[in-house]
């Protein structure tokens, strides 16, 4: 199937956005970029955007509705959790982008290259699922960069990190948060359980040091 990088690639961004949100702390939930400046958003409202968001995208871009026709976007109702703590987010975000996976799985190339309606302009299903990878990432880095601003540790989204050894070229490794969805969310609900990381030691973890 022509298409099928589209697939494999939100296969993965599903498990990325989830290994982030991860990485946060209960308390963290209110936490914005500047405090007291409501431009940036909060985690808990990075979290609400990304299943309201995607569901939107998803429902009325791709046609695919996995939370039902009409369904009120607000707190108890899909595609929001019933309550809105870290670890419901994750569940609830894992459970729904896991159904919209098994509908894309089943979608043909004509599918992916008919019409449909980018807001006020005609594009083809596969660019539409482009800018929603693209746009979903670009949410996930903004969460990333909140975590080094409250000195969190970071493991693996796309590669190392400074955390797993630092640059790719001193041969850090990549090392994954869970080897997959469903040990994250076991993990988590258990209280945590992320593989361990090694650190940068000495390496510096730029190109440009000093």
């Amino acid at each position: 199937m022509r298409y099928e990088f589209l697939v494999e690639t939100y296969a993965t961004e599903r498990v990325k956005v989830v290994s982030v949100w991860s990485e946060f702390r209960d308390e963290d939930m209110a936490v914005r970029p500047r405090e007291g400046d409501g431009r940036g958003r909060s985690v808990l409202e990075q979290m609400v955007h990304q299943c309201v968001s995607e569901d939107l995208w998803f429902r009325d871009m791709l046609g695919i509705d996995v939370c039902g026709a009409g369904t009120p976007v607000r707190r108890g109702f899909p595609p929001l959790p019933e309550r809105e703590t870290r670890m419901e987010f994750m569940r609830r975000y894992a459970e729904d982008s896991g159904k919209r996976l098994v509908l894309l799985q089943e979608k043909t190339d004509s599918w992916w290259e008919d019409g449909a309606k980018f807001f006020e302009v005609q594009r083809s299903r596969a660019w539409v699922m482009t800018r929603r990878i693209a746009h979903t990432s670009h949410h996930r880095g903004q969460l990333m960069a909140m975590l080094r601003m409250l000195g969190r540790d970071l493991h693996s989204n796309y590669g190392p990190t400074a955390d797993t050894g630092g640059l790719m070229q001193n041969h850090a490794p990549t090392i994954y948060a869970y080897g997959s969805l469903e040990e994250l969310i076991e993990g988590e609900n258990g209280g945590g359980a992320k593989a361990q990381l090694p650190g940068a030691g000495n390496k510096a973890v730029t190109e440009r040091p000093g």
